[in-house]
Formats: C-alpha cells, structure tokens, sequence
C-alpha cells in the first residue's frame, strides 16, 4: 500500500470519527433502586425530581458567609447553605464582559448544593431552612478551617458542617437532623443546572458541559442529549457525581469505605437558546439513616488531571473523551500530558517550546522505523515489475499464486505492510493531542510567540498554513523517483488544502506539533528519495 494512499485514508477516518467522538451517542435511561436495595433508598415523590434550573434566592433573602483561602473564595447562604459563589483564584475568566477576574463556577442567583429530604411522603426542603453561623466570614491559613450552620425555629432541627482545607479544592460537609424518626430518609442534593461559562468561546465550553458518574466504571451524560424537559434517571451506588465544563467540574463524593454511597442521579434537560445546551439540572440522592446524619463531600475547581488522580477512585477519569476510541485514545493521552507537564516542569521550558520538543522527540524515537519502512518501500518498488508478471502467469491458480509471491517477499526480503506501520504509529499521538488541547486545563490561556492560547485556534491562521506547506513539502519530496501515479498527484495537492481548511478551528497548539513534525520529516523523506533515485533499476523476472 502506498505510503499516500494510507495517508489520506487515516486522515479521511479522522474527520469521519472526530465528530462521533465529540457528540457520544445518547445513554438509556435506567431506573433508580427499588427500596429493597442495600443502599435502601426509597421512592421520590414528584416534588423532589429536578425540574427546571437550580433554587433562585429571593431579593435580600439571606447573608453570604465567604470562606478565604489563598486558592479559592466560596460563598455561602444562610438561606439553606447553599453554595452561591465559588471564585477560583488562580484562574482568570476569558468570557466576556468578566476582564480577567478570577473564574466564578456558580451561575449569577442559581446556586448549588440546594437540599430537600424526603421522609416516606413527606418533603422537608432544607433549602429553605434559615441558617445562623458560626462566624461571619472564615478565613483557611495553614490549618483546616470550619463553618457551622444551625437552623433555628419551628420542625427538624439541621446542623451542616463544612471542613476546608488550604490548598484542596474539596471540602467535607456534615449534616445532623434531629427528631428525623426510625425510618431514615433520602436526601435529595442539587448541583445546580450548569456551570457558568468562562471560556472566550462559550458554544464551544457549552458542548463539554455532561454529568458524569463513577459506579463500577465512569459513565457520561452530555447536556446536549437532553432534550428540554426530558428526564434522564441513573441507578447508583456512585462514588461520585461530577457535574463538568470544558476546564472545571462541581462534583459531589461520597468515597469513605463505609459511608453511604449515591442512590442515582437524576438529570433533566433545561431551556436552549440555541444548539449548544447550557443547563441541565442534576440532582443526587443520599440515604440517610434513622440517627439523621449524614456526609459527603464537594469538590469545585479545575479539571486538573494530577489533582484529580492523587483522590483516587478515578476521579481523574471525571472528564471522560475518545468516544469508541477511548480505550486507545484515553491512555495515549494520559501518557502525552505527563510527559508534556513533566517537560514543562523539570526542564522550566515554555509549554509552546515543549511542543516544539515532543514534536522533534516523536519523530526521533520514529526515524529508525521509518528508514526500515523506506526501505521496504524501495524493495517494494524494485520488486513491483516481478510481481505483476508472477500474479499474471498464475492468476488462474491462487494457491501457487499466494507460494510464488511468499517466495518472492521471502528472496527479496520485501515486507509488503513494512510502509504502513509507520505511518499508523504516530496517529494515536495526534488524536490524543486533539483531546489533549481540547481538554487539558494546563494549556488554557497560555501565550507563545504571536498565538493568545495554545488551547485555542491561531487567531491569524498563520500555524494552519505553515502545516498544510510543510505537508505538501513532504509529499511531492516523498514522490521524487516515484513512476506516475496520477491519484498519487491529485492526493498531492488535494491533502494539504483540506488539512488546512480543517485545522484551521483546531487548537493552536496540536498545528504547531503536526508542522514540526512534518518539517522535521522532510530532510529523512529527501534522503530516501535521493536513494530510490539511485537504485531505478527493478528487479526482472528469471527466464522460462
């Protein structure tokens, strides 16, 4: 197979495969546990299910409680403790109108973490308990820190607990309600309808907007497969529920060994503006046992791939991509950001001068496997006039047809798949970098050279145009000494223009790694070339 044509195959695949991956198909819905399950949950009344966005606050309902920490500032309401601010410090907002202000996960008056506690029938909505706190304002130095919210007035009386620590984006919440009864309840928790945007391109953040939940394996719900209105119901025990963006997640856990795992989820589609979905409100259930406590915890911030492995129970799997290729697109990716990051930390480089490395790096590690694959294609070549004599003199005998031409690869030490391999092997690097940038928080917002974001398409597509040149310079160089081959020569010219026109959207960083590594191919591909130059003569069939 010509180096060319498989070229252009692979490259077809990948356009006819990205858009599948980017929009999964759609989960069946299942239903939750039956109340005879260990995790003696019990049925929701019609109340309780999420309809429509996360509790408003009323005007002037409630005082904010801000929790400080040199990473993060959240904000609490004495209304139902709900969580109406989490500001992340150490990450600026790109959306506009914010002019660079810290990120704000939590959508302007619809908070998160809003509670209701069914009872058999019955429906407490802790939401719309009022709170007093224990202070005013808490800052997190060096120790962890904690907020206490006691409910006063008629009916169960609430106490919620919250436990920060300094440099964790996760914080414990502790609930006890007194005078609940023998029976246990479940408790219904909101994460809200959706995060808030803070990406320059919102359509583009909004269509990695899911719930993601983490039974035996991670599963995904994008917001876009819900249609307004539509409820999707999940069958737990979950470690965890995530609600993601592009860059960052709200997630409740619940990953101590004995404590009570998630029930289910339960999802409905909100209100659009457009193609692109925004809001789809989440909601987990919790048993609470007859005693009236309970625990889990809240982790907001960014999607961080160490951050998130070092709590385990794979919660760096909470930003799942690949689609049907995720089990070879998951694990490449995996592997091409710790080597990225580890570049970028050990060698104090620039993460634009990293690409530039890994780049040259790939194809050095490549190079003695692709001179082997040349060079078959050389033998290949010469061999090609033997070949079609021997496949015409036996073309009416197929078992002495197959002998002649084994024997054949055999004498002329001809592998007749020895070209492709090298050219499939550096594709899982180039999806997995596609993914990579689309997903990866550490490339957000970082300059290099004349290009704003590596996360983000050159602005001047100036990257795009150099890697459809360097493209069609490897290729005509890759034909010299090569017969005519007119599909070869449309391929020529038609392959680096439609590599252009699709690169052109995709992030800055993936077109610098492609274009380096295909400058650095061309002085390897001319060498070559210049040989098959000299070695014209073919191979002619023995006489008789």
């Amino acid at each position: 197979m010509e180096r060319r044509v498989l070229l252009a195959i692979v490259l077809m695949l990948f356009v006819a495969i990205v858009p599948s991956l980017l929009f999964p198909p759609k989960h069946p819905a299942r239903p939750l546990p039956s109340a005879g399950r260990d995790t003696t949950p019990v049925g929701l009344p019609p109340s309780l299910a999420p309809h429509g966005p996360a509790v408003p606050l009323p005007p002037s309902a409630a005082e904010t409680v801000w929790v400080t920490s040199a990473h993060y500032r959240l904000g609490f309401s004495t209304l139902g403790g709900m969580l109406v601010a989490a500001q992340l410090l150490d990450f600026h907002s790109f959306a506009p109108g914010d002019g660079g202000r810290p990120v704000e996960l939590v959508p302007a008056d619809r908070p998160l973490l809003g509670a209701k506690l069914a009872v058999g029938p019955d429906t407490l909505a802790l939401a719309a308990l009022r709170f007093t706190p224990s202070a005013a304002a808490v800052a997190v130095g060096r120790d962890t820190a904690i907020l206490e919210l006691a409910s006063g007035g008629p009916g169960p009386h609430v106490r919620l607990t919250y436990r920060f620590t300094p440099d964790d984006y996760r914080f414990a919440v502790r609930g006890e309600i007194q005078g609940l009864g023998p029976t246990g309840a479940v408790l219904v928790l909101g994460l809200g309808d959706g995060l808030r945007s803070v990406e320059a391109d919102s359509s583009d953040d909004f269509r990695h907007y899911a719930v993601v939940t983490k039974a035996a394996r991670t599963q995904s719900t994008a917001f876009q497969a819900l249609k307004p209105g539509e409820e999707r119901v999940l069958d737990g025990p979950f470690e965890w529920v995530a609600v993601k963006s592009k860059y960052f997640l709200v997630g409740a856990l619940s990953l101590e060994e004995n404590a009570p795992k998630f029930a289910g989820t339960i999802t409905v589609g909100g209100p659009r503006s457009g193609r692109a979905a925004s809001r789809a409100a989440v909601a987990v259930t919790l048993p609470v046992a007859a005693g009236g406590d309970f625990a889990f915890q809240i982790y907001a911030g960014p999607l961080e791939y160490r951050r998130l492995a070092r709590l385990g129970h794979d919660f760096d799997d909470a930003n799942p991509y690949g689609g049907v290729l995720r089990p070879i697109i998951q694990p490449v990716s995996v592997f091409v950001v710790n080597v990225l990051l580890w570049m970028h930390e050990e060698l104090h480089l620039a993460y634009g001068w990293v690409l530039l490395i890994f780049g040259v790096l790939v194809r050095l590690l490549l190079w003695p496997l692709n001179q082997r694959a040349m060079e078959s294609s050389l033998r290949m070549q010469a061999v090609a006039p033997l070949i079609k004599s021997t496949q015409d003199k036996y073309k009416n005998d197929p078992e002495r047809l197959q002998r002649e031409m084994m024997k054949i690869y055999k004498d002329h030490q001809v592998n007749p798949f020895g070209g492709c391999l090298p050219m499939v092997l550096p594709m899982p690097v180039l999806f997995a970098l596609f993914f990579v940038f689309a997903n990866t928080i550490e490339f957000r917002g970082v300059p290099f050279l004349w290009l704003p974001d590596l996360s983000r398409a050159d602005p001047y597509f100036v990257l795009p145009f150099i890697m459809g040149l360097s493209m069609f310079v490897l290729s005509k160089v890759g034909q010299i000494g090569m017969p005519p081959n007119p599909q070869a020569t449309t391929m020529l010219y038609f392959m680096p223009v439609f590599m252009t026109v699709l690169f052109m959207r995709f992030a800055s960083g993936l077109n610098l790694y492609y274009a380096v590594s295909n400058l650095f191919s061309i002085p390897q591909q001319y060498r070559i070339a210049q040989r098959r130059r000299r070695q014209q003569g073919p191979v002619r069939p023995p006489p008789g």
